[in-house]
This record gives structure tokens, sequence and C-alpha cells, in this order.
């Protein structure tokens, strides 16, 4: 017969050793690793993005409306073979063109891709390239001197990607004088396209009522930035190719309802 166990021997057979603080911080670690692919893919199945051959990247195929940007960084654009770009559905249904920058500078392809993309009815838009060392009442002259919207056209752009090394309130106050003469020229509010880093420093609390294009090259989705902006576009990639231009091309995405393209650009006069 088995001896009978006292109950301190059975305390001591019961106990188990506490996991060490290492362990402790491995299974954190394997945690977060997990949460982190979880929210990855959920992030990922949100937009539905899709590798499309024919463009070369993926899409984020929960929006209808995609389109790119040209400069003369593209060289000279085959706009018939633009058009008929397409995978089934999925076509370019916009281009953002650059237009001027600084005070005296026009991309030597404006006026070529503004003419052509009208030609063969693909709605564009134009941008100019802001110069914070140039007194912003130039820029407009220069961007209202070679940019004639018609109806139908999509909203001028202003495209803040450099601060020269200006003050903050220099440039928070020629971007909003460039904004303001443009709207009341065209008869409709630009938008300001820029980066992350830019759009916290210097137009999250002074430009909240304009309409945004964010550039975010290594995201997924941009549901936790600028949650209360309105932000139209979404300039995804920057290595996307397409018929009829030469190397890579930036692509972008409406972030709206398909109702609300339809308006877009019928207040031009």
């Amino acid at each position: 017969m088995a001896k009978k166990k006292t109950s301190a021997s059975a305390e001591t057979e019961n106990y188990v050793k506490p996991l060490p603080a290492k362990g402790w911080a491995i299974i954190a670690g394997i945690l977060l690793l997990i949460g982190g692919v979880l929210w990855y893919r959920d992030s990922k199945d949100e937009n539905q993005w899709e590798f499309i051959s024919e463009f070369g990247i993926k899409l984020p195929l929960r929006y209808a409306i995609h389109g790119i940007d040209v400069s003369h960084h593209n060289a000279k654009i085959n706009w018939e073979k633009l058009k008929k770009a397409r995978h089934g559905n999925v076509k370019i249904d916009f281009v953002y063109i650059k237009a001027t920058e600084g005070a005296t500078h026009l991309d030597r392809q404006f006026e070529r891709n503004w003419r052509e993309a009208r030609r063969v009815g693909m709605k564009r838009g134009a941008y100019h390239f802001y110069n914070p060392r140039v007194m912003s009442d130039r820029q407009v002259q220069n961007f209202i001197g070679q940019v004639r919207i018609e109806p139908g056209d999509l909203p001028p752009v202003l495209d803040l990607e450099t601060n020269a090394n200006k003050p903050d309130d220099i440039i928070i106050k020629g971007v909003r004088n460039w904004l303001m003469q443009i709207e009341q020229h065209y008869g409709m509010r630009p938008i300001i396209y820029v980066n992350e880093h830019y759009y916290k420093k210097y137009i999250a609390g002074n430009f909240d009522d304009y309409p945004l294009w964010l550039a975010g090259y290594s995201r997924t989705h941009l549901n936790d930035l600028a949650a209360d902006a309105q932000v139209l576009f979404w300039q995804h990639s920057e290595k996307g190719w397409a018929d009829g231009i030469r190397g890579f091309v930036d692509y972008n995405v409406f972030l709206q309802e398909p109702d609300d393209w339809t308006q877009m650009g019928v207040y031009a006069e």
C-alpha cells in the first residue's frame, strides 16, 4: 500500500514556479506580433488590396476611382494608350498635371499634357509646386496666367512638399494667400497636397476647411490620420506604371463615394 502524502509534501508537489521576467517578455512580444499580423491583415482586407499586373502595383479596390499625376519627369506621354489602360473595370479615371512652380517656371510638358488629356476625354486637374522662397502673390499670377480651368476639370492643387528652411508662420501665411486668391479667381476651393509630416506641421489646425490630397506610401489605410479632415485623394504609390508612360508614375485614389466624384469640378466657370 502506498504511503499517504503529508499536507506539506502535497503542497510542494502542486506548487508552480513563477515564470521569470524574461519569459513574460517573450510572451508579450509574441502577443504583440500576433496582434500586428491581425491588424495588418484586417487593414489590407478593409481596402481590398489587389495586385494589378497592368499597373504593376497593388490597388485598394474598395475605392472605385483611381488616377495618376504627371509632370515633365514622365516625358512625352502617349495619351491614346493611357486612356485605354485598364484591368477589367479598373482604369485610370483622372490625371493631375503639373503646371507651374514658383514665380516663373512652367512645366515644359504642361501645355501638351493639358491639351491632350482634354482631347482624349480624361478628367484632368492642374497643380502648382509651391516655393516658400518666392512671394505667394507672384506664384498666384504664375498659375492663373498658365491654367485655364474649364467646366468638368478638377479643382486646382497647391503642392506643398518643401519648406526651404523658412519659418512656419511665413509658410502658413503664404499658403493661405495662394489658396484664397486661387479660390477667388476660379470660383472653386483648391486642394492641398502634402505628406503626413507636412500635414501635421503646417495644415492641421490652420487649413481644416480645405480638402486634402495626402501622400502616404507605407500605409495600407488612412483611418488613423486626419480622421476629421476632408481627405479627397490618397497618393498611395510612386512605383506604378501605365501604358503610354515610360518609367514609374504616382498612383492615387479618390476616397469619397462615386456619387461625390460626379460633383467634382462642376463649379468651374
